[in-house]
């Protein structure tokens, strides 16, 4: 992945983020559903906390087996 996409994508998922943490969405999940005893709207929060986590990690790692593959190649 280039470094021009793989910056576009970080500015995309950020502002998807705060989209996802303001008003319309935490009102559509703040119902007094649960979920196995646990508020709708804390799984939503908690769910969206994990898969951000998730994005961070492969971002990450994607960065590392760029970089890796960069300075490798030149060694053999």
């Amino acid at each position: 992945m280039s470094r021009l996409r793989l910056k576009e994508s970080w500015i995309i998922f950020f502002f998807l983020g705060i989209i996802m943490m303001n008003y319309p969405f935490l009102h559509i999940f703040n119902k007094s559903v649960t979920l196995e005893g646990i508020p709708l709207l804390f799984v939503y929060i908690i769910g969206g906390w994990a898969v951000s986590i998730l994005v961070i990690f492969l971002f990450t790692h994607s960065i590392k087996t760029e970089s890796d593959d960069d300075t490798g190649s030149g060694t053999r």
